[in-house]
């Protein structure tokens, strides 16, 4: 019975976590629209349930973020949707399976990578205090890297013709772009992560 009733209320808390990254994922909060790529927040609530939930709960918010982008770069497409909708793809079904891993795949590690950070700080003993900021920063750069360097990797090609540069340019374009918006997404989880996180792990008792 105490295991059903810690099962339920992991259900109920991932469902709640959910609900609140749909809810960014919907508004000008949660990803906001830059001239050619979409700057993210939801990966906070990632991050967070992760922390709280564990690995698991990590994934599957991070997977929700992703379909959340998956939907809003095919219904409100920006230059480089291709890379983030199969809908959009430019290169068939290989662009579309490429596009599926950038904008799912890579958010599910968010919550993956974040949870087994948070695991691996707690049992060194780092104050949480100083965990919960770390794990954030971390989380939030996993997610820049991760996509950022799939897309260079797999997309080198079509992101150049997208911005109308040379392919040998494409490497400066995503260190500019991890450096614009990575740094400072990732301060913001830091920030975000260490009130937010410290303020449920004390309510919560967790």
């Amino acid at each position: 019975m105490n295991k059903k009733r810690k099962d339920t209320r992991w259900l109920t808390s991932v469902a709640l976590m959910a609900a609140i990254v749909i809810l960014l994922a919907n508004t000008p909060l949660g990803m906001i629209q830059l001239p050619v790529i979409k700057a993210t927040t939801v990966h906070i609530p990632v991050i967070l349930g992760a922390v709280l939930l564990g690995p698991m709960a990590g994934a599957v918010l991070g997977g929700v973020f992703g379909i959340c982008s998956l939907i809003s770069n095919t219904t409100a497409p920006t230059l480089l949707s291709f890379a983030f909708s199969p809908f959009m793809s430019t290169t068939g079904l290989a662009g579309a399976i490429k596009a599926v891993w950038i904008s799912v795949g890579c958010r599910v590690m968010i919550g993956v990578g974040s949870g087994w950070l948070w695991i691996l700080l707690r049992k060194l003993k780092v104050n949480t205090s100083i965990a919960l900021p770390i794990t954030g920063f971390a989380g939030s750069m996993l997610n820049t890297i991760l996509v950022m360097g799939s897309i260079y990797f797999l997309l080198a090609a079509e992101y150049a013709g997208a911005r109308n540069v040379a392919v040998d340019a494409v490497w400066g374009l995503i260190l500019g772009t991890v450096t614009a918006s990575g740094i400072p997404e990732a301060l913001a989880g830091a920030v975000l992560t260490g009130f937010i996180g410290k303020v449920m792990l004390k309510v919560l008792k967790w």
